[in-house]
């Protein structure tokens, strides 16, 4: 045997074994385990470890804690997006530390996860309320990801999140304008600087940070286009930085219809105006659609706040009629205007910049039409179709 016990007390043992060379200095690695039981029981253990040795799957000791662990697989994480980081960043200091993070990272066990599971769900939200089943299964998945990359740094002999069962996340339903509420919203939000740029969202379905990062060199109003090239993000890390769509199927080319075209030219005559009074003179071509008054770029969470405040106003009129819509809800007006109109899902999941229609489904499923109205019909002309010649 490889190795040999030592008694340490009257019922624990020392193991040293071997565990191959050092990749770097050539030097022996030799491991210390200390286990509690029979000699018997001490010998199988290290006839175990030997085994796993021998096999590639050996795990050495670790005293490193989740807490630990996991921030240090997040900061150093380059594949996430900071904007993604920074979700995560919350769900690990709030949701994962909090619990799991005193414990020894090799002796996290599935009890624990399930036992989080059912903590986050009775105390695990704001002021020791409970938490909803999305945000737990958000957690449940950077934890996941986490413990995932720590198997493959044989930190861990297995991801014991993998195989959990997860609360059912509640069916939020998208909140749309119906139809004869755009105009009326659009023609309310005349005069605020929001006007131009929520036309532009509910005609286009284009996403708020790509709206925000848009310039006057994308658009054409003469040919009746414009084309998605970048989004404006922002994070409490890096501020506002412009980045590339989400996905390779984000850059794309969208025909705007004539109220968009009608917008964006009294926008722009606008914006000139107020430039010239400014002493700044004409834009240059790469100067944004949408800015402050000496063309710096706007953060989303201003256009975010400024949304909500105009929203709430419209909404306290005696006679208001306006839906509780976010800004992202625009986008899914226009989806859903798509849809309503027969266009097919690939032609949708296109204008939309998905990275595939099965994207658009599964975010749209319930919007398209589930009756079974016409197909006989339509299958019965397809197979009578020659047969009468």
């Amino acid at each position: 045997m490889r190795g040999n016990i030592t008694r340490r007390g009257k019922a624990s043992w020392r193991l040293k074994f071997d565990n191959g060379t050092d990749p770097v200095t050539g030097k022996r690695l030799t491991e210390f385990v200390t286990v509690r039981g029979t000699k018997k029981e001490a010998e199988a253990e290290l006839s175990k470890r030997l085994n796993q040795i021998d096999g590639g799957n050996y795990v050495a000791n670790s005293k490193e804690t989740v807490a630990v662990y996991v921030r240090g697989w997040l900061d150093g994480n380059a594949d996430l997006a900071p904007t993604t980081k920074e979700r995560f960043g919350k769900l690990v200091e709030n949701q994962i530390v909090p619990h799991l993070g005193s414990l020894i990272l090799q002796q996290l066990r599935p009890a624990h996860v399930s036992g989080w599971h059912n903590t986050l769900r009775k105390e695990g939200g704001k002021d020791g309320g409970p938490l909803s089943p999305a945000t737990v299964r958000q957690a449940h998945r950077v934890l996941h990801l986490a413990l995932a990359r720590a198997f493959e740094d044989e930190k861990i002999s297995r991801n014991v999140a993998s195989g959990r069962k997860l609360p059912k996340a509640d069916h939020v339903e998208i909140q749309i304008l119906q139809q004869g509420q755009i105009a009326p919203l659009l023609e309310a939000l005349q005069g605020h600087w929001l006007s131009p740029v929520a036309t532009v969202a509910v005609g286009t379905g284009m996403r708020q940070g790509e709206i925000m990062g848009l310039q006057w060199a994308d658009i054409d109003l003469d040919k009746g286009s414009l084309r998605v090239e970048r989004s404006l993000e922002e994070t409490k890390a890096t501020g506002l930085r412009f980045k590339a769509p989400k996905s390779k199927s984000g850059i794309r080319t969208i025909s705007l219809p004539a109220s968009v075209i009608d917008a964006l030219k009294v926008h722009r005559k606008r914006q000139l105006e107020q430039r010239i009074a400014l002493g700044l003179g004409k834009p240059g071509k790469d100067a944004l659609v949408f800015c402050g008054p000496e063309g710096e770029a706007i953060a989303p969470s201003k256009v975010s706040g400024q949304w909500r405040d105009a929203i709430d106003r419209l909404r306290s009129k005696p006679e208001a009629t306006c839906p509780k819509v976010r800004f992202h809800d625009l986008r899914h007006t226009h989806a859903s205007a798509l849809i309503a109109s027969g266009l097919d899902v690939v032609a949708i999941s296109r204008r939309l910049g998905h990275a595939s229609p099965v994207v658009t489904l599964s975010v749209y499923a319930h919007l398209f039409k589930r009756s079974d109205e016409g197909a006989a019909a339509a299958i019965e002309a397809a197979m009578r179709t020659g047969a009468e010649q």
